[in-house]
Order: C-alpha cells, then sequence, then structure tokens
C-alpha cells in the first residue's frame, strides 16, 4: 500500500495475523511491515500510521542511512558529530591553544589552523580523553558486581573491537564509544569487566552480563545499527 501525508510518501505491506493491536516494524533495509489482527479496516491501519509518522519517516531514514554508509565529513561549521548519543554541531575558532570543549549544545573546536587534520585530529583527542574518563567513572560505578579488579584501563584505536579484556586483567576500549549513549558504554564496561571473571563467551559469562545488566541485547542492537555513524 502506498500513502501519502504531509506531503512525505511511503510504501508499506500488511499482514493480518492472530493479534489484539496493530504493530508496524521497520527491518534493516528500511521496508515498513504493518501486522494488523484480522478484519482490521485498511482506515484504521492508516490512522495508526499517521498517529506514528514523524518516528516511521525518522526509523526507515536512519535505515536507508545506514545502507549507504559514513558520508564524508566536512570539518566546518554546523557539521554535526555524535557525542554521547547525541549529535552535536561544531564551531571553530582561532586559538594558540588545540582543544576541543563541549559547551551547551555544541562542540567548540580550537585549532591554530582551520584545516580538515587538524580539526580531525583535535576531536580525536577529545573524544580520547573523554572516553577514557567515561569508561573509568563507569567501571568504579559496576565495581561493585566484582571481586576482581581491572590493572589497567587503556583507550585504543581498534578496527575490530569495542573493548578487550586478556588474562592479566587489562581492559582496552575504543576511543569511538564515547560516541555512543552512555547506557552503551556501560554495557560494553560490563561486558569486559565480566571477562575478568569468565575469558571466554559461555553460558555463565552471558548469565553474568545479564544478571548485571538485563537490557544489555538493546544496547548491542544499538551498536549493531548505529556504529555506522561513530565517525570522525
Amino acid at each position: 500500500m502506498i500513502h501519502t501525508y504531509l506531503g512525505e510518501t511511503i510504501r508499506f505491506e500488511i499482514k493480518y495475523k492472530n493479534r489484539t493491536s496493530i504493530g508496524i516494524n521497520i527491518d534493516h533495509y528500511g521496508n515498513i511491515e504493518v501486522q494488523a489482527p484480522k478484519g482490521t479496516p485498511d482506515e484504521k491501519v492508516v490512522q495508526i500510521i499517521e498517529e506514528k509518522w514523524d518516528l516511521i519517516l525518522q526509523k526507515t531514514k536512519e535505515m536507508k542511512d545506514r545502507l549507504l554508509g559514513p558520508k564524508e565529513r566536512v570539518y566546518d561549521h554546523s557539521e554535526s558529530f555524535l557525542y554521547l548519543g547525541n549529535a552535536y554541531p561544531i564551531q571553530i575558532y582561532h586559538d594558540l591553544n588545540i582543544t576541543v570543549l563541549f559547551e551547551g549544545d555544541q562542540l567548540h573546536i580550537y585549532v591554530k589552523q582551520h584545516e580538515d587534520e587538524k580539526i580531525q585530529q583535535a576531536l580525536k583527542r577529545f573524544y580520547y580523553q573523554q572516553c577514557k574518563a567515561i569508561v573509568t567513572k563507569s567501571i568504579s560505578s559496576y565495581q561493585k558486581n566484582f571481586t576482581v579488579k581491572p590493572r589497567s584501563i587503556r583507550i585504543s584505536d581498534s578496527k575490530t573491537t569495542w573493548g578487550t579484556c586478556d588474562s592479566k586483567l587489562q581492559l582496552t576500549f575504543n576511543w569511538k564509544l564515547a560516541m555512543a549513549p552512555q547506557k552503551v558504554i556501560d554495557y560494553v564496561v560490563v561486558h569486559e569487566m565480566c571477562h575478568m571473571v569468565h575469558l571466554n563467551h559461555d553460558r555463565s559469562f552471558w548469565r553474568l552480563v545479564g544478571k548485571i545488566m538485563p537490557d544489555y541485547k538493546e544496547q548491542e542492537k544499538w551498536l549493531a545499527l548505529s556504529s555506522w555513524k561513530m565517525t570522525v
């Protein structure tokens, strides 16, 4: 079915099932499926679609953008970068001291020269520093669940992992985690701290993760669907 509302047009499929309410599913490709109780009039389905119109447009755009992959970055005013799960525009200033400050709802970048490489380096340094502070605080918060403590905490530029724990209880975290929501960062922290007890991913490991963070699968889902946006 095709429906136009508020100047936007979407295509969706209706499947009638043995259920009591109308549900809307959007797959990883941005396809929309409406599951409705048998006998539900089309008018009722359209009404629900329109009630959730903004959310549907947002989700389908996110899925389609994900398929296209990361866009080419522009290091100029108003380009947005993620910080703790939200996108914030940057403002660039000339200063002898290179730094990045999160002020209000903007990332203020101070660099000697307005050059892409310099701005990118400043942002990476900011994320490294923030990631170290955030994961250290998170580890301290969840330490009460463990009898062992990490021997060291490091931040890395890994291309394949969000975090690691080795046999020496050294925890390492990806600097890009500073772009994720706090709850997602907490999950990666809990995940690696659980490896201090169970070095593999056996049932005992996942039971411990689930005991400490019952909704951890939601955080895994966020990483699976949104990590492509975590770029500098």
